[in-house]
């Protein structure tokens, strides 16, 4: 493939997945990352402030070049020891915390800024499938200073997806809105998973983010990868932080089974059994990701009745380590489904828990976070 002169290799088309690794010395920190993603779905970038997750974002995007540094993505070489592709010859649509629209031009010209440097026939994504899949059709003939936060930063989506990208950045796009403004928009990311054949890597700090939207999670300390994989198995592994604390929780996909009128309750199925939950709207058959906080799971060696808990998922103890001076997490495996429980020492010790016992894991809140997914 050509582009004005400067060839884009092609490394295979079997090589369907997101490769990197940079090494770039930066005043406060060093990144040395070395990673390989999917080619495909929610691609999360977590850690601490400072960590490196945007610098490793703008390095993806070549705005920041590393002498020592390689990427592919979906088979087509973008960088190599003596081969660099500059960021306006890469197919990405960029999407920073700050909207940083055109003020000059409205909305529509907003969207239509980037189109000439894309072909006609190159074009995947129409202006006007973007504009459907942000909700913006109402705005487009507005100057950018009369939209709101979460207006701006869904234009901003809209316009990096009308280049019709091979990859979609985005860094920390919810940083900068209110709580408002974040439920708002919410919705139009989790519908770009389900809607769209585009990659995205997402940049956040922010725990229910990276719940809601992610498949896959590199987990980033101090410049470098600490661990990745798929966001359940993230989520419940003991030996990583996002398994300690009070946000520590389990990520489980299930599928609606059967509404039940009478009591005001919806059925859910997965693997592991089924969730009762409050009654909601969707159909039949919908598939559904929901949360369960290790707080809201205890555990029990025998089934309970004369309980006011409805969910009780047979469980195996696959592992248990210490939670500070008075507790421990428990990691549960439900048929292949990973929870997390986390319990007082003297339960632990009352119960006897050990790795491989047969358990009752008893769960009394479970969120659902998005119908989408």
């Amino acid at each position: 493939m050509k582009i004005k002169g400067m060839s884009i290799k092609d490394t295979g088309i079997k090589d369907m997945a997101i490769n990197a690794r940079f090494l770039l010395a930066k005043k406060s920190f060093v990144l040395d990352v070395e990673l390989s993603v999917p080619a495909k779905g929610v691609t999360a970038i977590f850690g601490p402030s400072g960590c490196g997750k945007t610098t490793l974002l703008r390095a993806i995007a070549g705005l920041e070049k590393c002498s020592d540094g390689a990427l592919t993505v979906g088979g087509l070489e973008w960088q190599s020891r003596d081969h660099f592709v500059p960021p306006y010859m890469r197919s990405l649509g960029y999407v920073f915390q700050e909207p940083s629209l055109f003020a000059h031009l409205n909305v529509m010209g907003n969207l239509e800024y980037g189109l000439k440097r894309v072909p006609v026939s190159e074009r995947k994504v129409s202006i006007n499938r973007a504009i459907e899949l942000l909700g913006i059709g109402d705005l487009l003939e507005r100057k950018t200073h009369q939209l709101s936060g979460g207006e701006k930063q869904r234009v901003a989506i809209a316009r990096a997806l009308a280049v019709s990208p091979k990859i979609l950045l985005m860094d920390e796009p919810l940083s900068a809105l209110d709580q408002s403004r974040k439920r708002e928009i919410m919705p139009y990311l989790e519908s770009l998973h389900d809607e769209l054949d585009i990659p995205i890597i997402y940049v956040s700090h922010s725990p229910d983010e990276v719940a809601r939207l992610a498949d896959y999670l590199v987990l980033l300390e101090n410049g470098k990868v600490r661990a990745s994989g798929p966001i359940g198995t993230m989520l419940t592994r003991l030996d990583l932080p996002l398994a300690q604390g009070d946000d520590a929780a389990a990520l489980i996909h299930a599928n609606v089974a059967k509404h039940d009128d009478m009591y005001g309750l919806t059925y859910l199925d997965f693997p592991g059994g089924r969730f009762t939950v409050a009654r909601n709207s969707l159909p039949i058959g919908h598939a559904v990701r929901l949360r369960v906080v290790a707080s809201n799971v205890s555990i029990t060696l025998e089934q309970q009745t004369g309980t006011s808990i409805l969910n009780c998922v047979p469980s195996i103890v696959e592992a248990v380590t210490s939670e500070g001076p008075s507790e421990v997490m428990v990691r549960l495996n439900a048929k292949g489904v990973m929870l997390l429980s986390r319990v007082t020492k003297k339960s632990a010790a009352l119960l006897n828990l050990k790795s491989g016992q047969h358990v009752y894991a008893q769960i009394k809140s479970i969120a659902l976070l998005s119908d989408n997914k």
